[in-house]
């Protein structure tokens, strides 16, 4: 079964591949003359097909034939990461062409303080090919294998390594090429490390990726005609002590409200309309500042709720929410088991925090649909359930990966999901007519 799936996934892939990514183009970031025709590919219509029958199912069936349309409600998270290297030109340009309206590009900042689209200050020895280029030895913790007991065979020491933005300058860093976020503990060579996708990802477009500065990501969304959601990373930490010194941010010379003032600038330097950009992060500081010293754009500033697993059973108290309201937070975006649980009859319905978050008035925006494994009868084959883990017990199968997503658009009334497979989501708000 796993295997079907995996074939018919390739096969979405080719439907929204990028013309670009099929010929290369001299000037990758100049304007399109045509707006982009939106595919999303077999999967959406495999999905809604895997529904148990009722009502929902039926609705989405009769829109198999409707033609679909780039939506606001479908963000593509870093790109569209379930095939193509996150955060690279590739990833960006085929959840546009799934009609994504919101791009995402997660900012960090390189050694000599231009800033660039990756998901964490230190993930390059994952998420690129760094440690099989010429800037392996700048890497923080080189690249060691793993190690096993030569009489049992147990693993004894993970394979590990540590590369960081912040130690090379942007065009070091520009030199890279992205590759799908993965790594293999069982690793005794580079090559093997830097494998380790999981089953329900395919790498048949991974080779490659092309990495952007955050003004790069800024053109390349013009050019798509998309709006923007970058959201400022922290630095990292290692037990506890920031990578780098100097208030985290050491040579590049930055501090935290230089660094949040500075990811700003750079739309107000490229002349891009205020209401087309949601800045976002998980720091409420960085949220206040923007309100503070760029109402535009503070008005829909995102402030990213990264509760623990508790959720389920300490929601946060009405106060807590009105708290972030009346201080100038608008829009709030948790994760999609936050706003989501199940009742007596085993149905998903939205939870306490979902209505605390509305009588509170705050916007909703959730994250992040197809971003675990396989759901066969309530289980989680291949990934991480915590997307899933308040409502995998109503779920039986991949369809109704469209159940949650319905629950949360129509009964908790969020604004946009974000997806690493943005066409699902636009599949479902172009059937029902979300904006």
């Amino acid at each position: 079964m796993r295997h079907s799936l995996t074939s018919m996934i390739a096969a979405a892939a080719i439907f929204a591949l990028p013309i670009s990514c099929v010929a290369a183009s001299a000037n990758f970031l100049g304007p399109r003359e045509i707006p982009l025709n939106v595919q999303v590919g077999p999967r959406p219509y495999y999905l809604v097909e895997a529904m148990d029958e009722g009502p929902l199912k039926k609705a989405l069936q009769q829109c198999s034939e409707k033609p679909l349309k780039k939506t606001d409600f479908s963000i593509g998270h870093r790109g569209a990461p379930l095939q193509f290297p996150e955060h690279t030109k590739q990833s960006w340009e085929a959840g546009a062409r799934m009609g994504a309206g919101i791009l995402e590009c997660d900012v960090t900042f390189t050694k000599d303080a231009e800033l660039v689209c990756r998901h964490a200050q230190c993930d390059l020895h994952t998420t690129t090919n760094i440690l099989a280029s010429e800037h392996a030895n700048k890497c923080r913790v080189p690249f060691t294998p793993a190690e096993f007991d030569p009489v049992t065979g147990a693993r004894t020491k993970a394979a590990t390594a540590l590369c960081c933005t912040s130690d090379l300058t942007l065009e070091e860093f520009k030199s890279l090429e992205g590759k799908m976020d993965s790594s293999n503990p069982n690793a005794t060579t580079v090559e093997a490390f830097m494998q380790g996708n999981p089953t329900f990802r395919t790498e048949l477009y991974a080779t490659g990726g092309t990495l952007l500065s955050h003004k790069e990501s800024i053109e390349l969304f013009k050019s798509l005609k998309t709006k923007f959601t970058p959201e400022l990373k922290g630095v990292d930490r290692v037990g506890g002590v920031p990578i780098v010194e100097n208030e985290g941010f050491g040579a590049s010379g930055l501090s935290q409200e230089t660094y949040a003032r500075k990811m700003i600038q750079e739309y107000i330097d490229a002349g891009i309309d205020p209401g087309k950009v949601f800045p976002q992060s998980f720091n409420l500081n960085d949220v206040l500042q923007w309100v503070a010293e760029f109402p535009l754009l503070g008005r829909q500033a995102v402030y990213l709720d990264d509760i623990p697993s508790s959720f389920k059973t300490t929601p946060p108290a009405l106060e807590e929410l009105q708290y972030l309201k009346k201080k100038g937070v608008n829009i709030l975006a948790p994760p999609m088991p936050a706003l989501l649980t199940t009742n007596s009859a085993n149905e998903v319905v939205p939870s306490i925090y979902a209505e605390r978050a509305k009588e509170a008035g705050l916007k909703l925006i959730s994250w992040s649909a197809e971003r675990s494994g396989r759901i066969v009868e309530d289980v989680l084959e291949g990934g991480n359930d915590f997307y899933y883990q308040s409502t995998l017990p109503a779920l039986t199968n991949d369809g109704d990966i469209l159940r949650n997503i319905d629950v949360l658009a129509r009964d908790v009334g969020i604004i946009g999901l974000f997806s690493d497979w943005p066409g699902t989501v636009t599949y479902y708000a172009s059937c029902m007519d979300l904006k």
